[in-house]
């Protein structure tokens, strides 16, 4: 149905305008569709030509697709509305959220003295004590790392990498399900995700093999702690998925190791396999605190040189101050014991989940990591059964584009005692949904 929002203007930039202001605004939802051309042209007394010229814009920067004679319609995660996580309501027990639990996270406490002066930091845009601490993180788990650089976040890094090395269009293949920040970071620079199907070791061989006979050019994928499934490579996995890619030299291979030191899993990462073209990125948030908006990468030097290149013209560097406060945390000693402790917990309130729900006959899957996937037939109505025991998760949709229906239970602040009434009252929902809508 065509929508009901009074487009505007006369001319493709105000027409483009108005449909993206509607589309920010939430007026035109995703999946609305858009008048057709000659329709719009009509009302608005402009040349259907002027209507085709902003519909075009718009599919440029990713607010709306066509689809065939389906018309035009506002993509499912239009660039200018990204997908944000709907508010907790009051009451209820937050277990959507991801975020780690804040009695495990150290104080943030900035260094007393800021970096000298009036000098230029983009003359030595990191400090040489971080980038050995930084070697002296990666190191032992097998990453190389005579090339090194920071960024603000892994999803900075990403975007600029992507930006750098595609042009819209391209298709990058993406975890099935998978980390829908990351899913709407690629939709939003005009490149076309290519879904890969994941399972409890990661990102399956044959489903990449499929991707890269599809043609993308570049590879997203988590080595461990895989958000939302919790998958982990084995051994196993890394070397077959680095076969795999070593017949696409030229494809860029974005490891991104988010939870890293608190993932309970040991690293097989891809950067052993002789790859031409990678990066292996890890961040702070989930074990140093979530306010500490900087990561750590490792690569190529093809890859490094993009990078600073295109960090060079925008921010320029990483805050000396954001590096001395992480420099300061990762060198203390109750810090590091303090992140041991995290890991110990989480991986004990994770695997409690996942055995309470066994023991009521429900399959779930997190081998490493802070959440849990629980495959379901009808999100809506175990989200909704949920919130009516209290409880406040995380519907699936919003981390698949192919894969089957789910959802995400993230167990950072839940003790064993609670996982035992969430999987009762789980699985009374389910029965209850199997009454109501028959499965």
């Amino acid at each position: 149905m065509a929508t009901q929002y009074g487009i505007s203007g006369t001319t493709a930039k105000g027409i483009a305008a108005s449909v993206e202001r509607g589309v920010a605004e939430g007026s035109l939802e995703p999946g609305t569709a858009l008048p057709p051309v000659r329709a719009l042209a009509d009302r608005l007394g402009v040349s259907p030509g002027t209507v085709a010229t902003a519909y075009k814009e718009l599919r440029r920067r990713a607010i709306v697709v066509t689809r065939g004679r389906g018309g035009t319609v506002v993509a499912a995660a239009p660039a200018v509305a990204s997908r944000r996580p709907p508010r907790v309501p009051d009451g209820l027990r937050d277990v959507a959220g991801g975020h780690p639990d804040p009695e495990l996270l150290p104080h943030l406490v900035p260094p007393s003295r800021l970096s000298p002066g009036a000098r230029s930091h983009r003359s030595t845009p990191r400090l040489a004590r971080l980038e050995d601490v930084v070697r002296d993180w990666l190191g032992p788990d097998g990453v190389p790392t005579e090339h090194v650089t920071f960024a603000h976040g892994a999803l900075d890094l990403i975007g600029r990498l992507l930006s750098v090395e595609l042009r819209p269009g391209d298709a990058v293949a993406m975890e099935d399900p998978g980390y829908h920040h990351l899913l709407d970071l690629v939709t939003a620079l005009g490149l076309r995700t290519v879904p890969v199907a994941v399972d409890d070791q990661g990102i399956r061989p044959e489903a990449l093999r499929a991707a890269l006979r599809a043609g993308v050019r570049a590879v997203v994928c988590s080595p461990r702690a895989q958000n939302p499934y919790g998958g982990g490579f084995s051994e196993a996995r890394r070397d077959a998925l680095v076969d795999v890619l070593q017949a696409e030299p030229d494809v860029l291979v974005v490891e991104n190791d988010h939870a890293s030191s608190v993932a309970d899993a040991p690293l097989h990462t891809l950067t052993t396999g002789g790859l031409s073209r990678w990066v292996h990125v890890r961040t702070v948030s989930k074990f140093l605190g979530t306010d500490l908006r900087w990561a750590a990468a490792a690569c190529d030097p093809t890859t490094l040189a993009r990078h600073d290149g295109r960090l060079l013209l925008t921010s320029g560097w990483v805050s000396h101050l954001l590096q001395e406060t992480v420099h300061g945390l990762m060198t203390d000693e109750s810090t590091r014991a303090l992140v041991a402790r995290a890991q110990e917990t989480y991986a004990l309130r994770r695997n409690a989940l996942v055995r309470e729900l066994a023991d009521r006959g429900m399959a779930a899957h997190g081998v490493s990591g802070l959440n849990v996937w629980v495959p379901v037939r009808d999100e809506s109505a175990v989200v909704n059964g949920l919130r009516s025991y209290g409880w406040w998760v995380a519907a699936g949709a919003r981390f698949r584009t192919s894969a089957a229906p789910g959802v995400r239970i993230s167990v950072a602040e839940l003790a064993p005692a609670d996982a035992v009434r969430l999987a009762s009252d789980f699985a009374a929902v389910l029965g209850e949904s199997e009454a109501t809508y028959g499965g």
